[in-house]
């Protein structure tokens, strides 16, 4: 059995980050846990297509300390730039050094632009809070120049292109398709001119999910106006536009979803082996291969659903046991991947959800969607706050004067 006092340090303060952080510290109470995050802010990711769309900001938003208010975890705002397996330490963007006993990484995973010339120039993404609100800006700026132009000048502007149909952009582009014309009667536009076009190179949107479940959510998109471009690989982008396989669309709005990848401090970690997508490989206890106390859990670890939410969150837990387990001497049980739920909105009160070999679509859909982001504030919050920050997701907050008035 180890002593309590081992030094347990936790990077990132994503999903996975934190589930792992207060359930370690309600499970091992006296032991020294420190939690260090780029950002004082948990970010809830699914709801940033909201943020975009003019929804209020404090559905996607948490401050870590209110996260962990009364529990024994010390937060550190700082930047991981270096990680010595061996020696056990981290080292920051300041250059303070970090030792541990145990350490869970849960880093994420950043935007991947393949490279692609002039889309990381040029295009829009929504991965994170200040993206999302630069996102909603824009297209308010957008259209007030719009407004100012000639028919072709408007309806170049109008023109919204949104590349990856994914979740995200499927989402994103439901949305946009009511949100963007409903910005546009406000800002004295013919909503006619709007388009929301969404771009895929595959032969169909959502491929990992059943094929019958795409095509229901692909009819609902095309049932709100968006424009849907299968098997159009983006060859490069430039101001005036993105230019595909087949052709060029003019358009002021790129937006990017199409590609993420593990966060960069993985693979320039020496000793951790990665895979072909540039995740890390582990063991059957999620640790990562040929080092014992060093986890990898969500996005970045090589395990079948990685990359989701609901993953991060089961895999916050999972660690969390096994380091009481390691500490107080106990056997570890070996992981076990747990399928996850799938629920896509697409435009206002309609969802479709894949529960197992279930599937739900339309208002139950949605309302099955809002109960799993009440349940996962109530799990990080207490009564009172979680329901303010669920309230938070349904509310308005327009940014543009314009738009705030109803004219």
């Amino acid at each position: 059995m180890l002593s309590k006092n081992q030094e347990i340090i936790i990077v990132g303060g994503g999903f996975g980050g934190i589930r792992a952080g207060l359930d370690l510290a309600r499970k091992l109470p006296g032991a020294k846990i420190t939690l260090i995050s780029e950002g004082q802010n948990f970010e809830y990711t699914p709801a940033l297509y909201r943020v975009v769309n003019g929804r209020a900001t404090g559905g996607a938003c948490v401050a870590l300390k209110d996260i962990f208010a009364g529990a024994a975890v010390k937060i550190i705002k700082a930047m991981i730039v270096a990680i010595d397996l061996g020696a056990k330490k981290l080292r920051d963007a300041s250059g303070t050094e970090y030792v541990f006993d145990f350490l869970v990484l849960a880093l994420g995973s950043e935007t991947v632009y393949f490279d692609i010339p002039g889309i990381q120039e040029f295009s829009f993404s929504f991965k994170s809070l200040k993206e999302a609100l630069a996102l909603n800006q824009h297209l308010h700026q957008t259209f007030v120049a719009c407004a100012k132009a000639g028919v072709d000048g408007q309806a170049c502007a109008a023109r919204l292109v949104i590349i990856g149909g994914g979740p995200s952009g499927v989402e994103l582009a439901g949305g946009l398709a009511i949100y963007a014309r409903e910005m546009a009667k406000k800002h004295h536009l013919d909503p006619s001119l709007v388009s929301v076009n969404l771009v895929e190179a595959a032969s169909r949107l959502l491929p990992t999910l059943p094929e019958a479940m795409a095509e229901k959510i692909t009819r609902r998109l095309k049932s709100l106006g968006v424009d849907i471009l299968l098997n159009q690989a983006v060859t490069k982008e430039e101001e005036a536009g993105i230019y595909l396989k087949d052709g060029q669309i003019k358009t002021k709005t790129v937006i990017w979803t199409a590609g993420v990848k593990p966060n960069r401090v993985y693979a320039a970690t020496p000793g951790l082996e990665l895979d072909k997508k540039g995740r890390v490989v582990v063991d059957q206890f999620l640790q990562a291969k040929n080092f014992e106390n060093i986890f990898i859990i969500g996005d970045a670890a090589a395990t079948p659903y990685a990359g989701l939410a609901q993953t991060a969150i089961y895999d916050g837990s999972f660690v969390a046991r096994s380091i009481i387990k390691k500490i107080n001497g106990r056997a570890l049980t070996p992981y076990a991947p747990k399928k996850t739920v799938y629920a896509i909105p697409v435009g206002p009160s309609w969802a479709a959800v894949l529960f197992g070999n279930r599937q739900f679509y339309g208002r139950f859909g949605s309302w099955l969607r809002y109960f799993a982001d009440l349940r996962f504030f109530l799990s990080i919050l207490p009564f009172g706050k979680a329901l303010a920050r669920f309230r938070g997701n349904q509310t308005l907050c327009e940014s543009c004067k314009i738009c705030q008035t109803d004219k």
